[in-house]
């Protein structure tokens, strides 16, 4: 046996790991930032107000009577901005400007007033190498007396430099930030475009910044300003809304929740849009423009408002042009929700006008609300407008109309019958439209009492007046000529006497039976495998029904044509006809048919005398 000392293979000692540190290719990560974080160069001036602002914030936290004042001076391709911040030290420079990703909100001491900076990621300056190759930064620190103003430049290749300053370089507390365009950038730099950005990113910032000689703030916020009425209010809030979004709207709502730490105002479109279109709302976190365009701001049933709000409770995303979703955006966007229903409660209890004229143009929008909403929809109910054989209607008077509401679910259906109905006196809705099958369904929940019931074949069929016995038995050859010739197509022909006369054929089917007809053609086109999986899907083969009005004159004429094959050519024509006036797509064979009848009526036409009635 072997030693098992000597029966191990000798290692040799590991050394230990050296450490490394990551490299940063500074002008990749700055084209990383211009083309997938940021939406848009004009990020720049929203982190160089933000920076500005935050500093300022800083110092107050300890000096609350330091002055606020933030400077953007623009002229020949560089920007120069000044603020009366906290400033640094040329240890803070090293520390904190550069080194990336490390920020001044982070900074010992500062901590406490956190929550109250705009920015929370620290990416800072870096934004500022989209527009400018060079950046350099003039700082004196308020937090260390006697220290000395200290320069930082810092280009685009990822060098910087850095120098203490004598104190007639800066003799106050602050910070000056200077920057040179790059090439191809001057525009954002030039002080039109400033004074426009200024303008739209920090017109609610709560310090005073100017761009020149120009004030940029313009506070109290329009929806928080004194007015001599409600009137003049909304005169106010109608002006802001159209230097904002472009439109004069219907109507304002005020977006004020404290506990959720928002102010605003929502304006009512004052055209229709589309449910599937998702609404872009301005936001401005603690003053600053946040993003234009918040799409998850309000629930999806609030399409028919354009926001514009102020909120300190709302997380940004990373690029700072977004809303963090998580649960205080859920509670906020739930709040606002409240906020828009209380507006919509007021006007049905205290201004029926104003309520009329908004649904004329969104009610689309209140009835998705009311789906899931029921005492919205009890609120809604004498004013929101349906599609009904008695003209359009609130579904509280239909129902005060009718002991049965009885609804279809396609417009389709609604057209095949409406007529009919009508003049049978069975009042139905036309439950097609987005929503509204939904909330006819919905009624006897918040009306009790209510019977609901789908209209199909069966139901009109069964209104109609039958045929006398006798009469029908004398047309028993008609009738099954024109039975043979709509065989194939799944179509069974009944005699029934209705109004209104110059209806002369109605075609009913219900869902089933355009189910049954979508397999059957699908059968017909599939190979033998799929065939024979769409065949054992064959359920109780329902069938249209061709319902001829005995009372039609025409109906008459063709009754009494002794040719089958005459007969059954003019079936087929009324077939085709009774498709057309319901508005329903024609199937291949449909349309086949229709053909089929016309050439086979011309024949018999131009045939002399020998097949006329």
């Amino acid at each position: 046996m072997m030693d098992s000392q000597t029966s191990q293979p000798s290692q040799a000692p590991h050394s230990p790991p050296s450490p490394h540190t990551f490299q940063v290719d500074l002008r990749g990560l700055v084209d990383l930032l211009s083309h997938h974080l940021y939406s848009s160069p004009k990020v720049y001036l929203r982190e160089l107000l933000q920076n500005a602002v935050d500093a300022i914030t800083a110092r107050r936290a300890t000096e609350p009577d330091a002055p606020a004042r933030v400077r953007l001076y623009a002229e020949g391709g560089a920007l120069r901005v000044e603020d009366t911040g906290v400033g640094l030290t040329e240890a803070d420079v090293h520390d904190l400007l550069a080194t990336i990703g490390r920020s001044s909100k982070r900074a010992e001491g500062l901590q406490e007033v956190r929550s109250d900076f705009l920015g929370q990621f620290g990416i800072g300056l870096l934004a500022c190498f989209v527009v400018a190759e060079r950046i350099r930064v003039v700082s004196r620190s308020a937090r260390t007396p006697g220290a000395p103003p200290v320069e930082w430049t810092a280009s685009d290749d990822g060098s910087y430099t850095v120098r203490t300053l004598p104190d007639a370089e800066r003799p106050e507390p602050g910070t000056t930030v200077h920057l040179v365009a790059r090439a191809g950038c001057a525009e954002w730099l030039a002080p039109g475009r400033v004074a426009a950005l200024a303008r739209d990113f920090g017109s609610l910032l709560p310090y005073d910044v100017r761009v020149g000689d120009e004030t940029v703030t313009d506070l109290p916020a329009p929806w928080d300003r004194p007015y001599p009425g409600p009137a003049a209010r909304r005169v106010a809030l109608a002006r802001h809304c159209h230097d904002l979004f472009g439109f004069t709207p219907l109507d304002t709502i005020d977006l004020s929740v404290p506990l959720a730490g928002v102010r605003g105002v929502a304006y009512v479109l004052p055209s229709a849009v589309s449910p599937a279109r998702r609404a872009g709302h301005r936001v401005h976190l603690k003053g600053m423009l946040l993003t234009e365009r918040a799409e998850q701001l309000l629930p999806d049933w609030a399409f028919f408002v354009r926001c514009v709000l102020d909120t300190d409770s709302l997380r940004p995303t990373a690029s700072r042009e977004a809303l963090y979703e998580d649960e205080t955006l859920a509670g906020v966007r739930e709040a606002l929700g409240e906020r828009i229903r209380a507006w919509l409660t007021g006007l049905a209890a205290g201004d029926p006008e104003r309520l009329a004229a908004f649904l004329a143009v969104h009610h689309l929008g209140v009835k998705s609300l009311a789906r899931h909403d029921r005492e919205m929809l009890r609120t809604m109910l004498p004013w929101l407008p349906f599609e009904t054989t008695d003209g359009r209607l609130s579904l509280e008077e239909f129902a005060q109309r009718h002991p049965v509401v009885h609804f279809t679910r396609t417009v389709e259906e609604y057209r095949q019958v409406a007529p009919i109905a009508s003049a049978q006196g069975i009042g139905v809705v036309n439950g097609g439209y987005t929503y509204d099958s939904e909330l006819v369904e919905a009624l006897p929940s918040v009306r009790p009492g209510t019977v609901v019931a789908e209209l199909d074949a069966e139901t009109v069929t069964a209104h109609l007046d039958a045929v006398e016995p006798a009469e029908e038995l004398a047309l028993s050859g008609f009738l099954a000529a024109a039975r043979a010739r709509l065989d194939p197509l799944g179509c069974d022909v009944v005699l029934r006497a209705f109004h209104p006369l110059s209806v002369p054929a109605l075609h009913l089917d219900d869902r089933d039976v355009r189910h049954e007809q979508a397999r059957a053609d699908a059968e017909e086109r599939a190979d033998d495998l799929w065939a024979g999986i769409l065949g054992s899907l064959r359920g109780g083969a329902p069938r249209a029904r061709l319902v001829l009005n005995h009372l039609n004159p025409l109906v008459r004429r063709i009754s009494a044509l002794p040719d089958p094959e005459l007969i059954g050519t003019a079936a087929e024509s009324l077939y085709g006809q009774a498709l057309l006036m319901a508005q329903r797509p024609l199937r291949p064979a449909d349309s086949a048919l229709l053909n089929r009848a016309f050439i086979g009526l011309l024949e018999w036409a131009t045939h002399g005398e020998d097949g006329r009635a």
